[in-house]
């Protein structure tokens, strides 16, 4: 019986492990070769990349297997984010989302006094295919300006031997944003790894980063679907199917050598043994060589091409040509073949070579043929990057010949050319004929310009031959000017009809092994100028539905492969002539540069096409400026005026539809930073170059800085040695409204220019101008000033003058961090009121430029800073053009290290007048009084029982700009104005969508758990002081609202709302303190929905139950007596004008009393007639209190 029970147990489980093999058919040794063996690609996860897609982002914790090494040292790669404030070094964020939230590795800093190697190793892989290559992006920036040093970042494939060969290698230049590049690995027979490297002796955190890779064409051919190959391709031993042009061409396609193993005729040469016949006798000095790269280095990552081509590994030899250790004395090298006998067009003689063009050394490759003459064949321009490219060469000649292969070198700092792998068809044959000297072409004429002068598209030789190949259509040779640059399958080939004059590019057939799209590059162009404009006719044509893509990119020659500024995909049209035309902005770019064609057609057949005509550069010269009929004054309604997009930044401006401060629906110029496809840190709009004038000048213009988690907007000066100094800057919420600019612009010498910067801090938010007008005269008295660049035109006299100054540049006297930025680096005005300096009864003001009178009264808000004991005594006053000045404010007291907030009322009465901020001196001891954020409001000053709707703004709450406290900010919005976040359906004070409330959003474009803090004034010690509010949170959203009082860094929690799911529902606090204190809002982000706030009200010594607590002092900072001044002036210059009336209006008033239409409520909602709605639910709280319903 237990015999039985045993077999029965071993039967069930076979039956069991038959069932499991049938339900993971894919548990295989195939693992990590790039192919999906699993219907859900199993297979391939944690193999350096993920799933059918082949690619790794790390988002993912396990980092799809790729693994860190230290080589000595605490130099590492991490897997990182970029943090909740821009970072002062690395990537602002991630590639792959773009956002704070998005992970990608980055090396940790580094300072030691040798050189650091940190190492990012991937898991084994099994083999690839002669086209694998792996796209990524890679971030190199010198944030400390110590040195990227020449080799930051390089790869290599680990073999299983242990033997490793370099095979990428970027551009050591400091870009402070993501780049892409391709790293070519190629065919390799075995498992390998792949090895990334970082080396430095002092960088900062994540100066070195990768993101978002993928591993592209990898696979070896796979059996087809029919089970049989095509009659135009050949069978694998493995299955799969090889074009017939892949057969003998050195390269092994199928992965099991089948497409080589038959190659019987052909002289094949892959250098291992010797030089199979190769003369490498030249006249030049520089001379090609035989070698590997075991023999030119192991140690410097950039000497050599890092390995050959037929073994792909550092020990496998090539012919090599670079800058010899003496240095360079002739610029060219050759070798050359046997004599070969004639060839005729039936039976060409077809060479295959693989060539490795790298660095700036490399200057190019020609094939000639020397038979009675010696004449190019092929040529293939530049540097082409780290990778062998497969060149294909035919040759009909009715002479005996020589293949000549002559390659260009410059003297430049690394780089070379390599060849390798060479094939030649059966109809190459060896003659045994003896060699007669060919006759050498005729040398090319001389530059007649200097080389930095050729194409720089102004014509500086007669008749203009400088220009005359460069690209542009217009010049007979112009279109001689595009040289094809293609590796891959695909090329572009030049038509010329020389009957019709008909000449265009067109994509064609190419015999490069990589399947990459085809290019085709101008000459080193430029500098151009802000008006450069590239203009060309493109067809995409033919039956299929989708021909291809066709795009447009800029090569900087210091910067490198740019994104690409212009793109089509699809098709233009079915007939042949259904051509379109384009015109792409190239801008101003200081460096020489080229321009690049790229596309990539879906289908080679006579039935889809691709081409290019009548290519142009238009105002490029980089001393041509375009006139503007406005100049710098622009609403953007009809481009950009006298203002173009900076080439040098991370991202541009863009023209947006619909949302203006003009009429409204009209056209702005805006910065989307929760755009998903934002990258990098800051945005620039330069003007065009202005020439000096008599006087300063002033820019004024119309503004938004809308959203949690924004940025800063700043206003540049340029002078003509590219200096850059802050005239104006806003950082933070500033409410989904327009404001009001007045920029003065100092009287400058020398030609200048002026910018707009958006620096982003999150990446949630929106920066928009509008309305730009630029005036040579002095700026009015702006509405806002924070002091950051310049004085806004406050002029100081006395027996001290105030300073313009930051926290930084203070010592012992003054405030460490101002108000607007609450940093160190910001801005403010003091004055040192020591009595050493300053004595007992000394007078100092601050004085603004002249306001323009009004009939309304305005509040004037400010925040001001007073430390030391006895710091003197603090006025403010209204000053008129006519008359005695008039006290609104004043204040002598120890306010201890904190900014407080003043205001006071002002009615002008139509005279125009001035702002004075005085002091007196009190005989302190290492004293001052600071003055900040001046802000000018056209409505009159709450009362300290403050009610604010936040219909005519904020009030006196404030969003923190402390990083340290909070990284997002409330928003100030309408229901009606808002398009982008969820809000309330209405405000609660209106109860319509035209009203105004603060709200804070959650998205998934900055991390949950951030906090935004809304804080009121400084409040006195209270026994009791009641807070109502009404609050908004639906059940979608996830945020959670704190309320608490701030006391000397202190906090009582309040009130905790977590969920209310419905209306806007009040909320009555009451507050007790026995030290001074702040009220503060925090909203903590979730990852959907808003809370939003309306009608904030506090009473100061009366507490919910509205019982007076607190005694009532009779003194008040705030002086109201300006506002009474102001008003009996009213009253005098209006009285004649009511007496002369009076009579008429006796006479008339039936007919006017006729005419008044009958009265109507203010627009907007009245602070002093607010009433609670006592039928709306309310709740009530005493003590510390989680509301949840």
């Amino acid at each position: 019986m237990l015999h039985l029970r045993s077999s029965g147990l071993f039967l069930l489980l076979i039956l069991q492990w038959a069932a499991g093999s049938q339900a993971n058919p894919c548990l295989t040794e195939q693992r990590c070769d790039f192919v999906c063996d699993c219907s859900d690609c199993s297979d391939e996860q944690d193999c350096g990349y993920r799933g059918k897609g082949f690619e790794c982002d790390f988002e993912d914790a396990g980092m799809c297997g790729w693994s860190s090494q230290s080589l000595g040292g605490e130099y590492i790669w991490e897997r990182r984010q970029s943090g909740d404030t821009l970072p002062d070094s690395g990537p602002s964020s991630d590639f792959t989302t773009g956002t704070a939230t998005g992970w990608f590795m980055g090396v940790n800093e580094v300072k030691t006094a040798f050189l650091s190697k940190t190492l990012l190793v991937s898991p084994e892989m099994k083999q690839s295919s002669p086209t694998c290559r792996l796209r990524l992006r890679y971030f190199l920036w010198d944030s400390g300006n110590t040195g990227l040093g020449s080799t930051p970042l390089w790869a290599s494939i680990h073999y299983h031997d242990d033997s490793e060969a370099v095979v990428w290698r970027p551009e050591a230049t400091s870009v402070r944003g993501w780049r892409e590049a391709t790293i070519f690995l190629g065919r390799i027979p075995a498992s390998f790894r792949i090895h990334l490297y970082s080396q430095r002796s002092e960088g900062r955190r994540d100066d070195v980063a990768i993101d978002q890779m993928e591993f592209l064409d990898c696979a070896l051919p796979l059996p087809l679907l029919g089970n049989e190959c095509p009659a135009e391709m050949v069978e694998c031993n493995r299955e799969g199917c090889v074009e017939e042009r892949q057969v003998c061409d050195g390269s092994d396609d199928c992965g099991d050598r089948t497409d080589e193993n038959k190659c019987d005729g052909y002289w094949r040469c892959d250098f291992e043994e010797d030089l199979c016949n190769w003369d490498l006798r030249s006249l030049s000095t520089l001379k090609w060589v035989r070698t590997s790269q075991e023999n030119i280095s192991m140690i410097d990552p950039l000497q050599g091409p890092g390995r050959d081509h037929s073994s792909n590994s550092a020990s496998g030899h090539f012919l090599y040509v670079t800058v010899p250790v003496g240095g360079l004395q002739n610029d060219w090298a050759a070798f050359q073949s046997p004599i070969l006998e004639p060839t005729n067009s039936s039976y060409p003689c077809k060479m295959v070579m693989y060539t490795h063009q790298f660095g700036p050394r490399s200057g190019g490759l020609t094939v000639l043929v020397a038979d009675r003459n010696i004449y190019p064949v092929w040529e293939r321009a530049g540097a082409l990057g780290d990778v062998w490219v497969k060149a294909e060469v035919e040759i009909v000649t009715n002479s005996t010949f020589q293949i000549v292969i002559m390659a260009a070198i410059r003297d430049f700092a690394y780089g070379g050319i390599a060849i390798d792998s060479i094939v030649l068809s059966p109809e190459c044959r060896v003659s045994t004929a003896n060699y007669s000297y060919a006759k050498f072409p005729k040398p090319p004429g001389h530059d007649c310009t200097e080389p930095d002068k050729m194409c720089d598209f102004h014509p500086d030789c007669s008749p203009a031959d400088d220009e005359a190949k460069c690209g542009d259509f217009s010049y007979t040779e112009g279109s001689s000017g595009w040289t094809d640059t293609s590796i891959g399958s695909q090329g572009w080939v030049l038509y010329e009809n020389f009957t019709t004059e008909e000449k265009y590019l067109y994509v064609a057939k190419a015999p490069g092994q990589q399947l990459t799209e085809a290019q085709t590059r101008t000459p080193l162009l430029g500098p151009s100028g802000p008006a450069c404009t590239l203009s060309f006719d493109f067809a995409l044509t033919g039956n299929p539905d989708h021909i291809g893509e066709l795009s447009v990119r800029v090569i900087d020659s210091m910067l490198g492969l740019q994104p690409k500024l212009w793109e089509f995909s699809g098709k233009t049209g079915t007939e042949e002539e259904a051509w379109k035309q384009a015109n792409v902005t190239i801008g101003a770019r200081k460096d020489r540069f080229q321009l690049a064609f790229e596309a990539h057609a879906v289908k080679m057949c006579p039935c889809s096409k691709i081409k290019v005509k009548n290519v142009h550069f238009i105002s490029c010269h980089a001393d041509y400026l375009p006139s503007s009929p406005t100049a710098l004054s622009c609403n953007f309604e009809n481009g950009l005026c006298g203002w173009y997009q900076d080439n040098s930044d991370n991202f541009d401006w863009t023209v947006l539809d619909g949302m203006d401060h003009t009429i409204g629906i009209g056209r702005s110029l805006a910065v989307d930073m929760w755009s998903s496809s934002l990258r990098g840190a800051f945005g620039r709009l330069l003007s065009y170059p202005q020439s000096p004038g008599s006087s300063g000048y002033c820019l004024s213009f119309f503004y938004k800085l809308y959203g949690p988690n924004i940025g800063t907007l700043n206003v540049k000066l340029l002078d003509n040695n590219g200096y850059e100094s802050i005239l104006w800057t806003r950082s933070g919420a500033h409410g989904n409204i327009w404001h009001e600019a007045h920029c003065p612009v100092p009287h400058q010498l020398t030609d200048f220019q002026l910018m707009f910067e958006a620096v982003r801090s999150g990446f949630d938010g929106r920066v928009a101008i509008d309305d730009v007008a630029f005036l040579a005269s002095p700026c009015t008295m702006p509405r806002m000033c924070s002091f950051e660049g310049q004085k806004c035109g406050f002029t100081s006299f006395g027996q001290v003058h105030w300073l313009h100054r930051s926290g930084h540049s203070a010592t012992t006297t003054g405030p460490k961090t101002d108000h607007t930025l609450e940093s160190e680096l910001g801005f403010y005005m003091m004055v040192n009121t020591d009595a050493t300096l300053f004595p007992s009864g000394s007078t100092t003001v601050l004085t603004s430029p002249v306001r323009q009178g009004t009939t309304k009264t305005e509040c004037v808000q400010f925040w001001y800073h007073m430390g030391g004991v006895n710091p003197g005594y603090f006025t403010v006053y209204m000053k008129p053009e006519k008359g005695a000045r008039v006290k609104i404010f004043s204040d002598s007291l120890n306010q201890g290290d904190v900014w407080r907030h003043g205001n006071g009322n002002i009615s002008s009465a139509l005279v125009d007048w001035q702002l004075e901020f005085e002091v007196v001196g009190a005989g302190g001891k290492g004293t001052h009084v600071a003055v900040d954020d001046i802000f000018f409001s056209s409505h009159p000053c709450e009362n300290q029982d403050s009610k604010c709707s936040l219909e005519t703004g904020m009030c006196s709450w404030s969003n923190t700009q402390n990083v340290k406290t909070d990284k997002l900010d409330w928003e100030l919005t309408s229901q009606e104005a808002e398009r982008h976040y969820p809000t309330p359906p209405g405000d609660h004070t209106l109860g319509t969508e035209k009203g105004h409330f603060l709200f804070f959003p959650s998205s998934n474009r900055t991390a949950a758990n951030q906090n935004a803090q809304l804080l009121s004034p400084h409040l006195p010690p209270t026994k009791g002081t009641c807070l109502k509010f009404w609050a908004y949170k639906p059940h979608s959203s996830d945020s959670q609202l704190n309320v608490y009082s701030l006391s000397g860094g202190r906090v009582q929690q309040l009130v905790v709302v977590r969920e209310l799911g419905g209306p806007w529902k009040r909320f009555d606090v009451n507050i007790t303190s026995t030290e001074e204190y702040q009220i503060v809002f925090e909203g903590i982000k979730g990852t959907s929905g808003v809370v939003a706030l309306d009608d904030i009200e506090y009473t100061v010594g009366i507490n919910c139950a509205n019982k007076v607590t607190d005694a009532v002092t009779t003194s008040s900072k705030r002086d109201n007596t300006g506002g009474i001044v102001a008003s009996v002036i009213v009253v005098l210059l209006l009285i004649g004008t009511m007496i002369a009336l009076l009579f008429y209006y006796l006479r008339t008033r039936q007919a006017v009393n006729a005419l008044i239409p009958s009265s109507s409520p203010a627009e907007g909602f009245s602070n002093e007639g607010y009433q609670p709605e006592l039928t709306t639910p309310m709740l009530t709280c005493s003590m510390t209190q989680d509301v949840i319903n």
